[in-house]
């Protein structure tokens, strides 16, 4: 018996299976950025709160120096106070630039999983 629908039957099949792999794929897609966006909003709000208390306390030692050589080394407590500002902003700017550079590449499970079924179907192809 020739049964008209088992090649259509299969087709279905198959393209069911693609919508399902597709919908899974982008569940994953959207956790992930749900998890990124927790991340850099935690992110973002520490490295806000650590530049305003480690600002705060530079700019008050820096004064409390001034203010402690003032009478005797008025010169040499303003060079001081500025080397260690532009010293301390140099290494703020340096750090910075390294975790820009090392940046978590975004949506590396998705990217990691769509590889994987990309794999599959070439496996799949192959006699």
């Amino acid at each position: 018996m020739n049964d008209p629908l088992g090649a259509s039957g299969g087709l279905r099949r198959r393209l069911d299976l693609l919508l399902q792999s597709a919908h899974t794929r982008l569940q994953l897609l959207g956790v992930e950025l749900q998890q990124e966006k927790l991340r850099l909003a935690r992110l973002l709000l520490g490295i806000v709160l650590a530049a305003l208390l480690l600002g705060f306390a530079l700019v008050f030692g820096l004064i409390w120096l001034t203010v402690a050589l003032w009478d005797t080394h008025r010169e040499l407590g303003l060079a001081v106070a500025t080397l260690v500002a532009l010293l301390l902003g140099l290494g703020a700017a340096g750090v910075a630039a390294s975790a820009w550079a090392d940046g978590s590449q975004l949506f590396a499970a998705s990217l990691a999983e769509l590889e994987r079924d990309r794999r599959a179907l070439e496996q799949d192809r192959a006699p």
